[in-house]
């Protein structure tokens, strides 16, 4: 009965540490893929959200002026066709 324990626990730690290396290959290929990420995304030149925001503010204010012009140039042009 000895060594049937013996066999099991054998197993049972061969198991334990086989069970340590596939986490541990995970981990790695995570952050290989992580990496490559990051790097993929850093080669892209995206704008951050806040740069997006501003220019977006920018253009709104910049749509809402030519607005008023076109309004203050209707109303000179009507002035000018009396």
């Amino acid at each position: 009965m000895q060594t049937r324990n013996k066999i099991l626990d054998d197993m049972s730690q061969l198991m334990t540490n086989a069970m340590g290396v596939a986490q541990g290959a995970r981990e790695e290929a995570e952050n290989a893929m992580k990496s490559m990420i990051d790097r993929w995304l850093a080669d892209r030149d995206f704008v951050t959200r806040e740069e997006f925001d501003a220019v977006r503010a920018m253009a709104q204010k910049a749509r809402e002026e030519n607005a008023a012009l076109e309004a203050r140039l209707a109303e000179i042009e009507a002035q000018l066709n009396k």
